[in-house]
C-alpha cells in the first residue's frame, strides 16, 4: 500500500482519553438527573462534538443546561487527564515504526490535543501538524476537516490514509475520499459498526505499521486485523 499521509483522530487512538472523559460526563449527567451506564457514556461522546451532545443531553432534560456546563466538564475531564492519561498502547513505538510522514487531526479544540499529546509524552512528535476541528469549522462526519490537513500538507485525499475509532470519523474519511482503518479492540465492541461504513478494522496499533505497508489485501496480521 503506497500513501504519502497518514492521519490519525487524537482522542482514543493517540491518547486513551474517551474513558476519562465520558467519566466527566457520565458523573455531571447524573447531577442533572440522567443516568447512564461508562459504556453508554462512551458511546454517546465518542468521537462528537461536545456542543452536539449536550443539546442531546438537553433535549433528554427538556430544558438548557447551566452556561457553566461545558466549561465545568472541560475541567474535569482535564483534571482526570492530569493524573491518569495514558497513550493508547503501542502507540509510541507504532509511531518510531511509520515510515511514511503523519499529523492528527481531530475534533478537540487545539488546547485540548496539546494538552494530551503532551501530557502523554507524543506532542513533540506531532510539532505543528495538528488538525482542529474548531479552527477549520467543519466537525466530523463532514470531511473538510481531514481534506484541510491534506491540502495543508500538500498531499492528494487519495494519498491519505486516516486512523479512526469513531463512525462519524470512518464516515468523514470515507466522505473525503481517504482509505480509513478502524482501531477497534475488542473491549470497544466497534468492529462491526466501523467495518460496515468503511473501514479497514484493527485491533493492536502494533498491527498498524505492518498494514500500512502491505495493505490488508496482500498479507493481513493474523489476528489482528479484521477487512470489511
Amino acid at each position: 500500500m503506497e500513501k504519502s499521509l497518514v492521519v490519525f483522530d487524537c482522542d482514543g487512538v493517540l491518547v486513551d482519553s474517551e474513558k476519562l472523559s465520558s467519566q466527566a460526563m457520565l458523573e455531571m449527567a447524573a447531577d442533572e438527573g440522567i443516568v447512564l451506564t461508562p459504556d453508554a457514556a462512551l458511546a454517546f461522546i465518542r468521537g462528537r462534538k461536545v456542543a452536539t451532545w449536550v443539546a442531546e443531553l438537553e433535549t433528554r432534560l427538556g430544558r438548557s443546561l447551566a452556561p457553566d456546563f461545558v466549561p465545568e466538564f472541560r475541567r474535569r475531564a482535564a483534571a482526570l487527564f492530569t493524573v491518569a492519561l495514558r497513550p493508547v498502547p503501542d502507540v509510541p513505538r507504532m509511531l518510531d515504526e511509520l515510515t511514511v510522514p503523519f499529523c492528527t487531526a481531530s475534533s478537540a479544540p487545539r488546547d485540548k490535543i496539546e494538552h494530551t499529546l503532551g501530557l502523554t509524552g507524543l506532542l513533540p512528535r506531532f510539532a505543528d501538524r495538528i488538525y482542529s476541528a474548531y479552527e477549520v469549522g467543519a466537525w466530523k462526519p463532514d470531511p473538510g476537516l481531514f481534506l484541510h490537513a491534506a491540502r495543508d500538507l500538500g498531499v492528494p485525499a487519495d494519498r491519505c490514509v486516516v486512523v479512526e475509532d469513531s463512525l462519524v470519523g470512518v464516515q468523514a474519511a470515507v466522505a473525503a475520499g481517504m482509505t480509513v482503518f478502524g482501531y477497534a479492540p475488542p473491549e470497544n465492541g466497534t468492529a462491526a459498526v466501523l467495518g460496515a461504513a468503511g473501514a479497514v478494522t484493527f485491533e493492536s496499533m502494533a498491527a498498524l505499521p505492518a498494514l500500512l505497508t502491505t495493505g490488508p489485501a496482500r498479507r493481513p496480521v493474523s489476528g489482528s486485523i479484521s477487512a470489511r
